[in-house]
């Protein structure tokens, strides 16, 4: 199974960004999906997540600006991110969780966000 992420870049801030996820493998379905971030010198935290039914949760810090979204049939997962702020800036990472036979989590390789003010 593989995840790839595509869509970060350079933006000013009140711009917009579109992150997408694509999985690919061998698998049956996938379960969450949620897109997590990680700035220099801090952990790295949840941004967003979508379960297979569609129910969505965010971080404080995102609401309202940034919705997140998936198409099963294409085993993608998108986050479109609204009024981009400088402390937006970070690696966004992928991440899916896979049920049984698989049984675990994987993660994207990360894309880049960077909102200069």
């Amino acid at each position: 199974v593989q995840l790839v992420e595509s869509g970060g870049g350079l933006v000013q801030a009140g711009g917009s960004l579109r992150l997408s996820c694509a999985a690919s493998g061998t698998f049956f379905r996938i379960n969450a999906m949620g897109w997590y971030r990680q700035a220099p010198g801090k952990q790295r935290e949840l941004v967003a997540r979508i379960t297979s039914g569609g129910s969505t949760n965010y971080a404080d810090s995102v609401k309202g600006r940034f919705t997140i979204s998936r198409d099963n049939a294409k085993n993608t997962g998108y986050l479109q991110m609204n009024s981009l702020k400088p402390e937006d800036t970070a690696v966004y990472y992928c991440n899916a969780d896979f049920p049984w036979p698989l049984s675990t989590d994987y993660w994207g390789q990360g894309t880049q966000v960077t909102v200069s003010s």
